[in-house]
């Protein structure tokens, strides 16, 4: 695999939303985000440095409406990003996961960056609100970015009262199996499937 950086830039622009992100795979966990929702703009800040990545979002969106479009659009984009960034996949890791606590909350994600979208989602959120950010969108992003990102992403929540820790340890641990399986594989520069491609 070539050592060049995996960087991609998407934009998405439809009566509800006009979105620009820039993706750098081989970042530093910088965040630049303005989604206009202040709860999203907290996780991808969080995603960003725990899948050290560096992270550009600019959204303008239907706001007045509620915060679905904005949200599941950024899903879109940040997977579109990520599927970009890592072209034909030769090289890296492609499985990653993380068991994650945060609090009185353990989550565990786990990911596969094998071409192919399937998502398991078993994280229910014990409140609808988080502040004024509707808790439910939380699944609706991350169905977005597996299905974009073509990967498969489980999540588990094992336990956990809070739903603001919830969605923060989804997030965080997301980050960390995403950054575990995107990584370069120092032993190989080979596709990582039997098949000879993903």
């Amino acid at each position: 695999m070539s050592e060049q950086p995996r960087i991609a830039e998407v934009a998405r622009k439809t009566r509800e939303t006009d979105i620009r992100l820039t993706l750098n795979l081989d970042g530093r966990g910088k965040a630049e985000v303005a989604s206009g929702i202040g709860f999203l703009d907290h996780m991808l800040e969080a995603f960003a440095r725990h899948a050290l990545v560096d992270l550009s979002v600019d959204c303008k969106g239907d706001l007045h409406i509620d915060d679905h479009h904005s949200t599941e659009d950024i899903g879109i984009c940040l997977g579109q990003a990520i599927d970009k960034a890592l072209g034909d996949r030769a090289g890296v890791r492609r499985y990653g996961h993380c068991i994650l606590p945060m609090d009185e909350t353990l989550v565990t994600t786990a990911v596969d960056l094998g071409g192919r979208p399937f998502w398991v989602w078993n994280a229910p959120m014990p409140t609808p609100k988080i502040g004024t950010f509707d808790s439910e969108l939380v699944a609706d992003f991350w169905h977005a970015v597996a299905t974009q990102g073509r990967m498969n992403l489980h999540i588990l929540l094992h336990y956990g009262r809070n739903t603001h820790h919830i969605a923060e340890a989804i997030f965080k641990g997301a980050a960390r199996a995403i950054r575990d399986a995107a990584e370069r594989d120092p032993r190989t520069n080979e596709v990582p499937s039997t098949k000879g491609s993903l």
